[in-house]
C-alpha cells in the first residue's frame, strides 16, 4: 500500500531548506526509497510549508528514515524551522489520476469496445492530432480521430495492453502493446484472419476534463509487411 508522509513546518529560510533537500537527494542516491516529493507553500501564510513524500509502502518509508543522510537532513531541517515540524503518516486508501482515467477510456471504451460516443465525451471539438505514420501529420478536430478509429476497427478485432503509463502536469503518456486479428482490408491487404502485434506510445494533453492534443508513435508500415504487404516504415 502506498504510504505518504506529510511534514508541516514554518521557515523564513526556504532557500536554505530547498538546498538542504537537494543535498539529501544527491547524498542518498542509490539508497533512498522515496518515490515522489512535493512541497506546497501556504498562499495565506507565506512562511508556512507542507512537504509530501511518497513511498511504495510504510516499510519502504522506514528504510528511508534509517538512512544516516535522512537523520542528518532532519537535524538540519529543524534548525531552519520556526519551531518543531509536525508529521502526519498516511496509508493511501484511494489514488485516482483523473487524466489517466480520461485517456484510458479512449483505449478501452472506444478503440476496444467500439463505443464511438466516448470520443465526443473525451476529446475537445478542436482536438489537435499528431500522427507520425501519416503524410498529413497534424489533423485538427475530433472527427479525424473518429475516422481513424473506425478504420482500424473495420480492419481488426483489437486490444490495447498498456505496459507503462506516466502522468505529469497536463500530459499522460501510455506505452502500449497492440494485438489485432485481421478481419477487413488494411492498407491494401485483404483480410488474413491472422493475429498481429505491434507496440507504440501515445501522449495526450488534457485540459478542463478533455483531451486537447495527442501524439501517436507507432509503425503501421511494419504491420502491413507482417501481413505480406510492402508498406514503408511509416505506412506511406
Amino acid at each position: 500500500m502506498t504510504f505518504v508522509q506529510v511534514i508541516d513546518y514554518e521557515t523564513t529560510r526556504f532557500d536554505e531548506m530547498n538546498a538542504l533537500i537537494d543535498r539529501w537527494a544527491e547524498q542518498s542516491s542509490g539508497r533512498r526509497t522515496a518515490t515522489h516529493t512535493m512541497i506546497g507553500q501556504d498562499r495565506e501564510a507565506r512562511n508556512h510549508y507542507v512537504d509530501m513524500v511518497e513511498f511504495a509502502s510504510y516499510e519502504e518509508a522506514m528504510k528511508n528514515s534509517q538512512l544516516p543522510e535522512t537523520d542528518r537532513m532532519f537535524q538540519e531541517m529543524v534548525a531552519l524551522c520556526e519551531g518543531m515540524p509536525t508529521f502526519m503518516n498516511l496509508d493511501v486508501v484511494r489514488d485516482e489520476h483523473l487524466n489517466k482515467q480520461l485517456c484510458n477510456r479512449v483505449f478501452q471504451e472506444a478503440a476496444m469496445a467500439g463505443d464511438m460516443s466516448v470520443l465526443d465525451e473525451c476529446f475537445a471539438v478542436n482536438y489537435i492530432d499528431h500522427d507520425v505514420s501519416k503524410e498529413e501529420a497534424t489533423v485538427v478536430g475530433r472527427e479525424g480521430m473518429r475516422s481513424d478509429m473506425e478504420m482500424w476497427r473495420a480492419a481488426f478485432d483489437m486490444t490495447f495492453e498498456p505496459t507503462a503509463q506516466v502522468a505529469e502536469g497536463d500530459m499522460v503518456t501510455t506505452v502500449w502493446n497492440w494485438r489485432g486479428t485481421h478481419k477487413g482490408e488494411f492498407m491494401g491487404v485483404a483480410p488474413t484472419g491472422k493475429t498481429y502485434e505491434m507496440s507504440g506510445t501515445t501522449t495526450f494533453r488534457c485540459q478542463d476534463g478533455e483531451i486537447t492534443e495527442g501524439w501517436w508513435h507507432y509503425n503501421p508500415g511494419a504491420l502491413q509487411r507482417q501481413m505480406g504487404g510492402t508498406g514503408s516504415p511509416y505506412g506511406t
